[in-house]
Order: C-alpha cells, then structure tokens, then sequence
C-alpha cells in the first residue's frame, strides 16, 4: 500500500514554511505539494499511513495554516470523534477521543490524551497552548497507545513533528491579517552552516483579534499577544549517527475569554448578548491576590525547553536516544461568573518543570519489525491556586490553596509486528510503568477564617502530604490482513491506563483529597484502510471500550459551610462507536473529504453527589448514575471540497470550502440549564499564485455562517445564581500572503 493519495494532504490551500522542504533537503515547490506522499511515525517508525492498523488523521504544515489552525485546540474542527475544550476560556485545555477525555481545570492532574513535540511528551495540558507553527505534521491517534506511548493516553495521542533543518538554504513567512485587528506571522531560514551542520531557526506571532467586549464599560477583551521561537540544530557525528539539538521558547500575554451570562442572574444583570461579557473582583480577592477589582481577564505564561535527540545505525538496528528539559511559568486570572461584582474569580499561578529520557532500540528483518525501550521522567510542579467565594459564603471567602506536587515515572515497553504470511501479520506489545505521585504542602485557607486549613480542620497551619504509588500494565495485541495491496483489515485488543491523582483546588473537607484511583481502558477495535486507483480512499473503525475507575468530575457537600465543591471519583463505564472516512478524487483538479464519527456510552457504576438533594437536607446525599448516558457528543462530522484549476500559463488558483459538525454536549452531571447545543462551522478561501510556489496570495473566512454556538456551559456560584458559557469566535475574514525562496 505504499501508493496514496493521503485525505489531508491533499487539503493544504497555501505553501506553508513547514512544508517547503523535506527531511532530505529537497525543495518542494508549490504545484507539487499536492502528489506528494506524507509518512507517519504513528509506531516509532516512518510507515504510509494507510499501511499503519491504528485509525489516524495527519495533518501538513501547509494544512495546518490553510485550516487557520494556530494551535492544537483547532484540531478538534478536522478530525473525527476528537473535542478539545478550553476550561471555561483558560489555558488549560480538555482532550477527548471517542468520548474519553477528563474535564478538570486545575493544572496538577493529567490527561487522557497524550501530546507529544518531536517525541517529547508534554504531561500538563497547560504546556501544549503556545503557538503552533513550522511543523512538517501532525498525527491525531484514536484508541489507546499506551505500549508505546505509556500511561496517559487512554483516549489517544497527538503527535507534533517540528520542520527540519535542510541541506539547501531555504527561507519562507507566512503574514495573515484578519478581522478585528488580528495578525499573524510565521517565517523560517534553514540550510547548511557546515559540511555535516544543519540549522534552522523560526519563529511566530500573534497580536490582536479581540472581539468580545464588556457590556457595562465598553472595553474590548480578547487581544493575543504571543512569541514563540524554535532552533534546531542537525549535527552528522559520524556516517549513520545524527544529534538534533532542539531549542524552543513562547510568551503568551494575550487577554483571556470573557464568559457569558446565558440566563438572566440571581444578581440582577440580564444574559449577555453575543459577543457581551463582564468581569470583577470583590475586595477581599483583590486584596489576596494584587489583582485590580477592574481588571480583565489575562494570561501572563512562559515557558521554553530543550531536547537532545541522538539516532545512530547499527547496523540491522537504530538505537535512539531522548532527553528533554521543559519549563512552565503560568500567571493566569479568569473570571467565572461573568458578573461586575465579582464573585467567582480565579488565579493561577505555577511554575512547573518536566524532565525526561528515552532510550529506544528498533529494527526489522524480512518478516520482523521491533522497537523496544525504557522511559524516565519527572515532573515539578508548584502552584498557588486562589479563587472568590464571596457569593457563595459572604464576604472574607477568597481562598487561597498553595501545593507542590513530584511525579516520578519509569517504564519499559516492547512492540513487534511479525509477518506470519505474506498476507497475514500478528502485532503485539507490552508496557510496564510505575509512578509515584506525591502533593505535598496542601493548604485551604479564607481570609475570613485565619488559620483554619480546611483540607485538613487544623487551625495551626498545618499542610496536607498525601502519597499514590501505582504500577500498571499496557499492552496491545492483534492481527493485521492485507488480500490486496490496496487493502488492509486489522483487529486488535489494546489496554490503556491514565494516571491517578488529587483533586487539589478549593479543598473545604478533608475527604476530597482522598486520590482517585488510575483509570484503565480496555479496547476492542476492528477497522480497514483501502485505495481504489488513486481516486477514492476509504478508511472505517468500530470500536468498544471497557471503561474501568473511569475519571469523574463529582462534588462534595460539606455540612459545615453547606459547601459544594468539585471533587474527582472514580467510576465504570462503557463506551462503542464508529467512524468511516473518504476522500474521493474524481477528477486531477477535485478533492472531496468527508468523514464522521458516532459514540455513546453510559456508566454502568457510579455513585454521585445528588446536589439538590444535599442541599436541602443538609448532608450528603448519593445518587446511582448507572445506566445514565456519558453526555459527550454523539456525532462528529467533517469535510471540505478543494478545485484547482489553471488560470494562465505558470499560474494557478483553488478554492477549498471545508465544514465541521458537533452533536450536543449534555453535561448530565449539571442537568438539562447546561447542556451546549450542537453546532456547524464553516470556512472557506481562495488563493491565486505562480506554480512554482514562491508566493501566494489567499483570502479566507472563518466560521462564515456567523454560527452562535458554545464550547461549554457551567455555573460557580451555589445554587446556580450566574449561568456562564464559554462563548466561541464570530465569523472572521482576511486575506494571507505567503512567500518562499
């Protein structure tokens, strides 16, 4: 199956930077962007996608800028069954695939999904929201991968490749400017600096495209302010032995998202209107925290990092060699009630750093393809968490929690595929982890409350250590067939696990720092990949999930305070599904993509917090959720239609027009307020230039359609006195202009 046409390859509108030249150095020029073949490293080694038996989209750097895809959070737009939420507008994101991900806006816990750049794990989600720019691909990986990717992706994986240094210079920008004073730059130099020395140095900006602004000043809210650089250098030591250095840093001082009222508040403001917000803080956080009672929502977050990369032949053999050294400083204030007086406001701040090293052996023989190695990492995080309760408990309730949390991780994986007949394969692999997760110097306290820590009941200042040790079993087993050289049929049995944890934010009972357990996900999937003459590919997966100690967003009652805070449990689950993906290529100049995604599921153990019950009563009071549905959307639906056509001799124009779906978010924990509707996105561009690539000119428009829809819903006060929605972007225009030499 070496012969395709891959579906997102053929979407990329524009000649991005990162997809001006290939690994080897040759320059790709624009007319020839399209026929190109794209290769995957899905398994640790480079494979046609259509020869890989694990359900996958890749995604070029040329696709990424066409998309408007400025950073990993769009994805969600382009690939079947993936829902990528900003925790109520925050840098901390939510990763689900098929309908496992983990909801939970604090920063110490992990995902379910795993994101990787150049190999480099990124554990907190935080880590993942700089600029994505001068990438050769991305992978989106449905279904566990824990044997080769370890604990943390039970829903799957994201893999981001970084451009490579070339060994012809080559320089390219991309500068894009859009509606409501929103630009964007991008722009790389690569070549050779010596006989066996590679460099390639890039960077990005964004600035601007606030669109929200505040009903009672008239402030507008929303600008970015974000810089990111990366230099790689590719160093040969020796015939069959390469180094690549990797040197990368952001600054994002963008503004936050403001939230929207949806119903009318207990307080007096009516609901927003569209593009309306409010935001405030009471006296009592103000003077916590040094923020200005007026102050808007803002990001004030770095973070830089280093890799060392080491691949050497031996032989029959490649070994390889990853250290990386990642470093996040994170000061983020958000506003979760939408409210001028100001009664839910939160601020973080943290510092976090993530250490890591991988030592890997692969190789193949005639009927053997093996990888096989060990991991070490750990992870330091400190944070100072402060949020407003004054609604909720009157005033004197801004609550200050400080904690510090150490993971430490070590594993050893071995993958293999073996070739029992030329038509039949069997693959098969196991994953060994164990981790030790330790919070220490855990403290709850109100300014209205002096001493008093509430995660423990001391009034001394007493701080709260809490241990989890757990050591888990991943693996994947399963066969793969290939009757044709144009089809693949694979079925497989795979079993992934996420780490455990705390629930370390506004901790008003001791019970709530009782860890969660790790979650472990049993998988059951049969899919097929095929190609019809380079003119339709049609790819399909069926999926079943055992879902056990799955991770829920829950709450406590506390009798005390008649508190309801968040509280993390574990539970059981099911989930099933399905997804089929085509992309149909009728004619030399015409490109259809469509694909969708079906999902469902329903706990089949889980004991929750009634909280209208406890509220009442005035004690705890449970509720059995079995049999009641998971709340995720149900159907994922997306496509685009690509024309290019010749306009004179030596230049071309296209068209691409692409469109996404998603079905209702149910929340069924909040109830029917806070369910989020579903929703259509559409973008279209057109873009005009000489077939040899070395400019273009493209004007665009995002979400044309003007849809009003939300990313999710929620309320932060007792007794759901404000309803806030994550609110997404308006329709936006503009127009890009690329050039390369």
């Amino acid at each position: 199956m070496k012969k395709l046409i891959l579906a997102t390859a053929l979407s990329g509108g524009v000649m991005s930077s990162a997809a001006l030249a290939q690994n080897e150095g040759e320059e790709i020029l624009f007319a020839d962007l399209r026929r190109d073949e794209v290769f995957v490293t899905a398994q640790r080694r480079e494979q046609s996608p259509q020869d890989v038996g694990v359900a996958l989209n890749v995604f070029s750097g040329a696709d990424l800028i066409a998309q408007g895809t400025r950073n990993v959070n769009a994805l969600e737009n382009f690939a079947p069954n993936l829902e990528i939420e900003s925790q109520f507008g925050s840098g901390q994101p939510s990763f689900s695939i098929r309908g496992v991900g983990f909801r939970d806006y604090a920063t110490n816990n992990a995902p379910t999904v795993g994101v990787y750049v150049d190999d480099v794990a990124y554990p907190i989600p935080v880590m993942t929201q700089g600029v994505l720019f001068d990438v050769e691909r991305v992978e989106v990986l449905r279904g566990p991968q824990g044997t080769l990717y370890g604990r943390n992706t039970t829903g799957g994986a994201i893999k981001i490749i970084s451009a490579r240094p070339t060994d012809e210079f080559s320089a390219g920008a991309v500068i894009e400017g859009g509606r409501f004073g929103r630009v964007d730059t991008e722009a790389f130099v690569s070549g050779p600096v010596a006989e066996n020395i590679r460099v390639r140095l890039s960077g990005a900006t964004a600035h601007g495209g606030g669109w929200q602004t505040n009903r009672e000043t008239g402030e507008e809210l929303g600008d970015a302010e974000q810089y990111a650089l990366r230099g790689l250098v590719a160093v040969d030591l020796a015939p069959d032995v390469e180094a690549i250095f990797n040197l990368h840093g952001f600054i994002d001082q963008s503004d936050g998202l403001g939230l929207q009222l949806f119903n009318d508040s207990a307080f007096g403001p009516l609901a927003h209107a569209r593009r309306e917000t409010s935001w405030g803080s009471s006296p009592e956080f103000s003077a916590l925290t040094g923020i200005s009672q007026t102050q808007a929502p803002f990001r004030d977050n770095e973070g830089w990092g280093t890799s060392l990369t080491v691949n050497a032949g031996l032989g029959g053999a490649t070994l390889t060699y990853i250290g990386a050294y990642e470093v996040l400083n994170r000061k983020e204030f958000n506003d979760y009630d939408a409210l001028e007086l100001g009664a839910a406001g939160v601020f973080f701040q943290s510092s976090a750093d993530v250490m890591s090293h991988e030592l890997r052996l692969s190789g193949e023989t005639t009927q053997l393809n093996w990888v096989g190695g060990v991991y070490y990492s750990e992870e330091d995080l400190g944070e100072l968490y402060q949020s407003d309760f004054a609604a909720s408990f009157g005033p004197g309730f801004a609550v200050t929690t400080p904690y510090n949390q150490n993971v430490r991780t070590m594993a050893a994986y071995l993958h293999g595929e073996y070739e029992l007949t030329p038509l039949l394969s069997v693959v098969a692999g196991l994953r060994y982890e164990d981790e030790t997760r330790k919070l220490r110097d855990l403290g709850t306290f109100a300014i209205a409350t002096g001493p008093v820590n509430f995660a423990n009941g001391t009034a001394d200042f007493t701080l709260e250590n809490r241990d989890l040790n757990s050591d888990n079993l991943s693996g994947k087993i399963g066969l793969e067939l290939t009757p044709a050289d144009d089809v693949l049929l694979y079925a497989h049995v795979s079993r992934g696990v996420k780490s455990g944890g705390f629930t370390a934010y506004n901790t008003l009972n001791p019970n709530a720092l009782t860890p969660f357990q790790p979650e472990k996900l049993n998988a059951f999937e049969a899919g097929f990949k095929t190609s019809f003459n380079d003119k339709l590919q049609l790819n399909g997966a069926a999926f079943y999930y055992d879902y056990k100690d799955q991770q829920v967003q829950s709450a406590i009652y506390d009798a005390g305070t008649g508190a309801v805070v968040g509280r993390i449990v574990n539970a059981d689950s099911e989930i099933y599904g399905a997804e089929l993906e085509a992309v149909l290529t009728p004619a030399p100049w015409l490109t259809i993509s469509q694909s969708i995604g079906y999902k469902t599921g329903e706990f089949t153990d889980f004991m929750d917090l009634d909280i209208a019950a406890s509220t009442l009563a005035g004690m705890e009071v449970l509720t059995d959720r079995s049999g009641q549905d998971l709340g995720f959307p149900n159907i994922s639906y997306q496509g685009f239609v690509e024309a290019e056509t010749s306009v004179a001799d030596g230049w071309s124009a296209r068209a691409r027009f692409d469109y996404s779906y998603r079905d209702t978010l149910a929340l069924p924990l909040l109830g029917a307020t806070y369910a989020v509707g579903d929703y259509w996105l559409a973008n279209a561009q057109v873009a005009f230039g000489p077939d040899d690539g070395r400019w273009e000119l493209a004007l665009w428009g995002r979400n044309i359609f003007n849809a009003d829809y939300d990313e999710t819903r929620n309320f932060f006060i007792t007794g759901g006195a404000a309803d806030i929605a994550a609110p997404g972007a308006p329709a936006t225009y503009g127009a890009r202009v690329s050039v390369s030499y």
